[in-house]
């Protein structure tokens, strides 16, 4: 089996959750880690360890990144990593599957289906130290779920009026993986 790595600087994770009832809100994460098992003729046996380093949480808004950092949401403080460990695949088609596996997520850990989408490969070039050392191979991935927030320990809200509350119970994730194969 192939073996992968996560680049960095091409790989990040976005969530989505409604906020006031009425927008959506995203936030950013860039620093994703991780090792990919994974031959495109075999797809059904591909593993995937991804790690999220939870402190570098980017919303646009200062204060905003603050209060989803502290403790009423992720606690990055005591829970800087957010992790992915996923061995099951369900092929449902050429370049789609069904990764089952088990998030990590504020320090509590629950199955759940990432739905990925293979995007291809390609040899590129590979720079270090300002010399292209390539060319090496990079394959890519547009992986999505939804969760509810609740069943992970993030349950901060507030009241609005007619029933209403500031933050949605469903977030949605999206992770754009770049991985680069290892000689």
């Amino acid at each position: 089996m192939q073996r992968w790595t996560f680049e960095p600087g091409h790989t990040a994770a976005e969530f989505c959750v409604r906020h006031m009832m009425v927008t959506d809100v995203r936030g950013h994460f860039k620093n994703v880690h991780g090792t990919l098992e994974f031959e495109p003729e075999f797809p059904a046996l591909s593993r995937v360890e991804a790690v999220i380093d939870a402190r570098g949480l980017w919303s646009g808004e200062r204060d905003r990144d603050t209060h989803l950092k502290g403790s009423d949401f992720l606690d990055v403080e005591r829970f800087p990593e957010i992790t992915f460990r996923g061995s099951q695949v369900r092929l449902r088609g050429a370049t789609e599957a069904v990764v089952l596996g088990d998030l990590t997520l504020r320090g509590v850990t629950r199955p759940i289906e990432l739905y990925v989408r293979y995007l291809g490969q390609w040899q590129t070039p590979w720079w270090e130290d300002g010399v292209d050392t390539g060319p090496r191979t990079r394959a890519g991935f547009l992986a999505t779920t939804r969760i509810n927030r609740h069943e992970f320990g993030v349950s901060w809200n507030g009241a609005l009026d007619r029933g209403g509350v500031i933050v949605g119970d469903d977030v949605a994730v999206t992770i754009d993986a770049e991985a680069i194969l290892q000689p």
